[in-house]
């Protein structure tokens, strides 16, 4: 019954096989604030169903906005700092604590507060077909959140969602043992036009829980928001139209930050960021490239990237000729990647999306950003629950797909060698039913600015010095927003890659390239002390050093050799240049891993 409903609202040509359905539980796996893919055309090209009929509705949103007074506490998006003391200023504290957001503050936010206007003016010019765009289905899964970022996340999506377009909002609760999302959320939720809520029977994961939504929703689009989102005005239909023009595309709205302290909404109406990954396999923000920005003829055109959603109609073509519930099993049996992005923390949310924003691009795809979509999300201070299986993700992610390049990424994470990650058999297998291109290919076609590692043998790894025995370069930055400027320290040797992986490259540079954008130590002239510049096209003379033969560290600019010594006044040791001497401590080599 239910392929059937699917396939009434299915166009023909869009069933591609069984098989392909394991594509998209591994995109859903991706998702982050929320997620759309538009079905792909199967390699059998066929006639065009007929046009969708025109169906009634209302072009208001779903439930018209209750006024708040302007003087209301962020009313508008502003940032607010309460002046607290004593009792107040201990449940604030405590509220933090418990969910990594100030929940006593957002507690004192309207639940239906209006954001200020972030998008590009010309957004507001554009015209849409409702009758003919697809409608959507929003997935909400929370575990244990906070009521009133629960609740505000809600009315943000009933109050901004043309009612022609919203088909129902589902609340998953992925098995919350706390006693406000009992009842009372039950009922709070039953006085709400279009709203379910489901309960999971055990603690799923966010993945799976979302999967539980997938299984029951009515819509034609999978929608997946986070649990503590807001969303701007007009978010909605850029997106399902780009989905409803260009079947072929995944479509991302542009993620607006708002402060976990003071929630205030820090929206950009200006060009906005497109992600990618490092070779951790992080998930990294980036400025538009040149090549893109050349290829778009308005300030509003969509961007090249993005992984936010899923279209109904592939994945109910695929999966609903047997039941609802496969969906379900096929997660319970291991097909989808556990994990849970809830959290602001940037690591663990690329993790689980990190080079799988490849993977789309290999098997016919194409990620995009929408410029006039917007939503906002609270990235909480830290991740609030733990992540057993984020290393095992990226394991499998890397082992599936990223071919040779994959001894980039073990390079960074040696302890990433030891993961148990399960049998990726099937999943190879998948990928070459589907003919998905090379990884070689994305970095070429896709991703070109992404540098690729030299990583040549004895040149890369942990830089040790020879005098002062186990002491290794370390680079950790307090912010990965600001990567550069700071000191290259020495510490103990640890073996875990990231801040002490450098890598020797040809050009005679010693990147630091576990991170994007990569450095490179380099020394301003007239100093002896070893910092972080960005890396250049061309090696510029402060950033040349020369690895002798006898392990001698020679800066080109300032003819000086790096020396290992302790800091003054201080018991920790850096490396400075100093004129070179036959010292065993103006001595260095790589070593790639502990033994």
């Amino acid at each position: 019954m239910w392929g059937r409903a699917a396939r009434r609202r299915c166009p023909q040509g869009l069933r591609r096989g069984r098989e392909a359905l394991l594509v998209l539980l591994a995109l859903l796996a991706l998702a982050g604030l929320g997620s759309v893919l538009r079905a792909r055309r199967g390699a059998r090209e066929s006639e065009p169903g007929p046009p969708r009929s025109p169906r009634s509705g209302r072009r208001d949103p779903v439930l018209p906005r209750p006024p708040v007074p302007q003087d209301a506490l962020g009313a508008r998006g502003e940032a607010v700092q309460l002046q607290l003391q004593g009792e107040e200023l201990r449940l604030q504290d405590e509220s933090v604590k418990l969910h990594q957001i100030n929940i006593y503050l957002s507690d004192r936010i309207s639940l239906h507060r209006r954001l200020p206007e972030r998008w590009n003016p010309l957004c507001k010019e554009k015209k849409y077909d409702y009758d003919h765009l697809p409608t959507t289905s929003v997935i909400i899964a929370f575990y244990n959140e906070a009521w009133s970022t629960l609740l505000r996340t809600v009315y943000s999506v009933l109050e901004t969602s043309p009612d022609i377009l919203l088909e129902e909002v589902i609340l998953v609760d992925d098995y919350s043992d706390r006693e406000h999302l009992k009842e009372r959320l039950a009922g709070e939720l039953a006085e709400l036009p279009k709203v379910r809520l489901i309960r999971a029977t055990k603690r799923e994961g966010l993945v799976r829980a979302r999967l539980l939504g997938a299984s029951v929703a009515k819509g034609q689009v999978l929608t997946f928001l986070d649990c503590h989102c807001e969303c701007h005005e007009g978010w909605l239909e850029p997106l399902l139209q780009r989905i409803h023009e260009k079947e072929s595309a995944v479509v991302c709205p542009v993620i607006d930050v708002i402060d976990w302290n003071t929630f205030e909404y820090l929206g950009n109406s200006g060009e906005p960021q497109i992600g990618g990954f490092d070779w951790r396999l992080v998930f990294t923000w980036h400025v538009v490239p040149k090549r893109d920005r050349m290829r778009m003829r308005s300030p509003i055109d969509v961007i090249s990237f993005g992984q936010w959603f899923l279209n109904q109609c592939w994945l109910l073509e695929e999966a609903g000729r047997e039941k609802a519930s496969w969906l379900k099993k096929q997660a319970e049996a291991g097909w989808v990647l556990e994990g849970d992005t809830r959290a602001g923390e940037k690591r663990a949310f690329g993790e689980l999306q990190d080079a799988r924003v490849a993977f789309i691009w290999q098997c016919g795809g194409t990620l995009e950003t929408h410029p006039c979509s917007h939503v906002g999300h609270v990235f909480p201070k830290q991740a609030p629950y733990s992540r057993s299986k984020a290393l095992a993700n990226s394991v499998r992610a890397a082992e599936v797909w990223m071919d040779e390049f994959k001894e980039l990424y073990y390079h960074r994470n040696p302890h990433a060698r030891l993961e148990p990650f399960g049998d990726v058999t099937e999943r190879r297998q998948l990928r070459e039913k589907l003919q998905c291109k090379d990884f070689r290919w994305f970095l070429e076609n896709v991703y070109p600015e992404l540098h690729v590692p030299e990583d040549r043998p004895g040149f890369f790894g942990m830089l040790q010095s020879k005098g002062l025995k186990d002491y290794c370069f370390d680079y950790n930055p307090p912010n990965e927003h600001q990567i550069v400027g700071h000191q290259v320290l020495l510490y103990l040797c640890h073996g875990m890659g990231q801040n002490q992986f450098f890598e020797y490259t040809s050009q005679n540079e010693i990147r630091y390239n576990t991170h994007q954008p990569e450095a490179c130590i380099a020394v301003d002239t007239g100093m002896d002390m070893l910092i972080m510049d960005l890396c250049k096209e061309t090696t510029p003379e402060n950033q040349k050093f020369i690895l002798q033969e006898d392990g001698s560290l020679f800066h080109v600019q300032s003819n000086k050799c790096v020396q290992a010594e302790r800091k003054a006044f201080s018991d920790s040791f850096v490396p400075r240049l100093r004129d070179c001497t036959n010292s065993e401590h103006q001595k260095w080599f790589f070593k790639e891993r502990m033994l």
